[in-house]
């Protein structure tokens, strides 16, 4: 197979099928194009309206296995992820910058986020994904850069995560100059299997610990709310809500949340929030 490039706009719907696999060529020689070379991202959906994309499924792939940026009322239904814990920065599903996309009955496995909301992500459903290995969902990493844009309107509902490093995350830098608002996230009904971090807000994101904290983050985030989040946890701390000094958390519900360690109740520490805590939850220490 060659290189194939579909550029729009189209008149009419269009349906493309594509049945088998697709490899790349066994000898570098054989390569006519950089475009096996340049592996930014596996599949890249640039700029699309009103479309689906149904059952695909990418095996042991480089970086990215899905891109999608620009796009308005974009879904994934039944999209499957395979590859090892251990390849780096292999998000399953990376959405920036696109309003109501969503993303249904998945089977992710990789080795960073299943699936990961850059900036510019508004009115996103992320709904019965199965994850792991892997990092967990994530909102982000955002605030490194000055020109980012407001996240709102995420709703995560029904997955389950097995094994992650993270289970629902939200993460931004600290000491960097993005200013953005991070607002009405949702995450409801979501299963733990001896997950390392089942819920973290980490505002001091720094996955090299090469980071300046002297700054603190510039993101603000507000209207948060987790419930109906249960199993095991993989460590004591199962929920960490470090927020920023510079601009603390508001409205951040959590309700109900039936997760142990070992057979014990987890433990809550927050910092530069006041939670409101409903239910079966430990109070913050």
């Amino acid at each position: 197979m060659i290189q194939v490039e579909l550029k729009g706009p189209c008149k009419a719907a269009i349906e493309t099928q594509i049945d088998g696999a697709i490899k790349a060529p066994k000898k570098s020689e054989d390569v006519g194009g950089d475009q096996w070379l340049r592996i930014g991202h596996n599949f890249g959906f640039n700029f699309i309206n009103n479309s689906i994309v149904r059952d695909m499924t990418s095996k042991d792939n480089k970086h990215f296995r899905v891109n999608v940026l620009g796009c308005n009322n974009f879904t994934f239904d039944g999209f499957k992820v395979s590859a090892p814990a251990d390849s780096h920065n292999t998000d399953g599903i990376h959405i920036g910058r696109s309003t109501g996309v969503n993303v249904l009955n998945a089977n992710i496995g990789t080795g960073d986020d299943c699936v990961s909301l850059g900036d510019g992500s508004r009115q996103v459903l992320v709904e019965n994904v199965q994850c792991g290995p892997g990092h967990g969902i994530s909102i982000g990493s955002l605030g490194k850069y000055k020109e980012e844009e407001t996240v709102e309107g995420i709703l995560v509902r029904g997955c389950t995560l097995k094994g992650t490093t993270n289970g629902v995350r939200i993460k931004t830098w600290s000491n960097e100059p993005g200013a953005i608002t991070v607002t009405d996230m949702k995450f409801e009904n979501i299963t733990m299997d001896k997950v390392s971090n089942p819920i973290i807000i980490d505002q001091e994101y720094c996955p090299w610990n090469q980071c300046s904290k002297q700054n603190p983050s510039k993101v603000k985030i507000s209207k948060v709310s987790i419930k109906d989040i249960k199993r095991t946890s993989g460590t004591k701390e199962g929920i960490v809500l470090a927020c920023s000094s510079g601009v603390p958390c508001e409205g951040v519900e959590i309700f109900d949340i039936d997760l142990t360690f070992n057979g014990a109740p987890i433990i809550t520490t927050c910092s530069n929030v006041k939670p409101t805590i409903t239910g079966k939850v430990p109070a913050c220490t």
